[in-house]
């Protein structure tokens, strides 16, 4: 029965296609976002190698959604820089940025399952419950089939030199590199709740909770192929910690609006949620209460829908829409006061639609997000209602660790709590929390991949 539900769902994701080995040349550039980083596409002239004696980190990633992209981009800012301790190029290799068949068969499988959350998130009830079950319902088979698909996408990373180490961001990529001969795989598995997906055989497996930890070792998962990392965290955040949490306490004790990042996920699901939400806040933000960060990112229709709400609700906003705006809105932001009380943020491209949430989480009070990978992020949380049931052990990972709430599925919850940030102790205890956190380790897990990375490479 299992090898027949493994075989049936191997030939729907790729018929009779015979999978390939032969990797595709590669070439580098120097990233325009972020300085340091070595972006890598295909190159039919020819493979080209790195600059530096040593072979590169490679960060590997799929851009699937938000989530996937947000973590590699964490991973590569522990590996750059003089004082990174890292003395190889690191490289950021994106599979959909390798033009090619397989890489059309990612965009494909991930444009159902944009579909689906979109639709569950609008749609609610049944549809919902059924995508939710869909999304922790991860068995052995899944595994397989995943394995399976990712040797399709040898050719993807095969053209990378095999003594470099490979961090990756998606298990997708970690299940390839293992089948095209990689020995130091490193897979940054994502969640809080285990699944068999997504974690991958002959790859050393990260996780950022010590619930995963130990429901790995159970299943069955080789104590040698597991280990306890942290968060996936970029550095600046974790390094700006103090600062952040100092200036957050100090504006509630001065009585300042609090400042909300509302962002929208990769898939572009959730808009029923936070437009309702946009219009419960609408009379704390008129007030001076509350100001808003929306980031409506890359997606149109976000867009389209908050300016809807912002301006059927009688609200000013600011509208910032690239880079160099929203590095001066931080900059602002630090010790300033935004001009209007809302300010939405959206975008043409796709780094800068990630990124922003990253930017703006120091000059901020509270994320209001689903239990996704921002979950885990070190700033006070209001974790909203979730896309999977798989996001809801996140959700209990931040209130465990004080610095989020439990999932809050309805707007008058998350009002309810808005207004407990401004009315009692709530932040100074979050703060707090994360501070405690940031002592033990708890925000380090890119910064330990990074390193374990680097040792392995030298052992070897």
């Amino acid at each position: 029965k299992s090898a027949f539900k493994s075989w049936l769902l191997n030939h729907l994701n790729v018929g009779k296609r015979v999978a390939s080995n032969v990797g595709y040349p590669l070439k580098t550039e120097d990233s325009d976002k972020v300085a340091g980083l070595k972006v890598t596409s295909r190159n039919d002239n020819g493979e080209e190698k790195s600059t530096t004696a040593k072979p590169p980190v490679i960060v590997g990633t799929i851009r699937m959604g938000f989530g996937h992209h947000r973590i590699a981009y964490a991973a590569t800012s522990w590996g750059l820089g003089s004082d990174s301790g890292n003395d190889r190029e690191t490289w950021f290799h994106d599979f959909l940025n390798i033009e090619s068949e397989e890489a059309q068969m990612i965009k494909d499988t991930d444009k159902l399952y944009s579909k689906g959350s979109r639709m569950a998130s609008e749609m609610g009830g049944a549809v919902e419950k059924f995508w939710g079950s869909l999304t922790k319902s991860g068995d052995e088979d899944s595994l397989r089939v995943t394995y399976q698909f990712s040797e399709h996408m040898v050719p993807l990373i095969n053209g990378l030199d095999k003594n470099s180490p490979i961090i990756a961001s998606h298990s997708m990529v970690a299940c390839a590199a293992v089948a095209a001969g990689f020995k130091n795989v490193i897979n940054l598995v994502i969640d809080n709740h285990a699944q068999w997906f997504v974690v991958v055989p002959g790859a050393l497996n990260l996780v950022q909770g010590p619930s995963n930890y130990h429901s790995f070792l159970k299943m069955g998962v080789p104590e040698k192929d597991l280990a306890l990392a942290g968060h996936w965290i970029p550095r600046d955040l974790v390094e700006g910690i103090p600062d952040a949490c100092a200036w957050r306490v100090a504006r509630r004790k001065a009585g300042k609006p609090l400042r909300i990042i509302i962002p929208v996920g990769g898939a572009g699901a959730q808009r029923k949620f936070v437009v309702k939400l946009v219009g419960a806040l609408s009379g704390l933000v008129k007030e001076g209460k509350v100001q808003l960060f929306l980031n409506a990112a890359d997606h149109e229709h976000m867009k389209a829908a908050f300016v809807g709400a912002l301006e059927s609700n009688g609200m000013e906003y600011d509208n910032v829409t690239d880079m160099n705006g929203v590095q001066a809105f931080k900059d602002k932001m630090k010790t300033d006061e935004p001009s209007k009380n809302v300010t939405l943020f959206s975008y043409d491209d796709y780094f800068t639609a990630v990124a922003t949430t990253d930017i703006l989480c120091n000059v901020a009070d509270v994320l209001a997000c689903k239990p996704s990978e921002l979950a885990f992020y070190p700033i006070p949380k209001l974790m909203i209602r979730r896309v999977g049931d798989h996001e809801a052990y996140s959700a209990l990972r931040a209130s465990e660790l004080g610095d989020g709430t439990l999932e809050l599925r309805e707007v008058p919850e998350v009002i309810r709590y808005a207004k407990l940030f401004m009315s009692t102790n709530l932040m100074e205890v979050m703060c707090k929390s994360i501070e405690d956190n940031n002592k033990i380790g708890i925000y380090d897990g890119c910064k330990n991949a990074m390193r374990m990375a680097l040792e392995r490479a030298e052992q070897m």
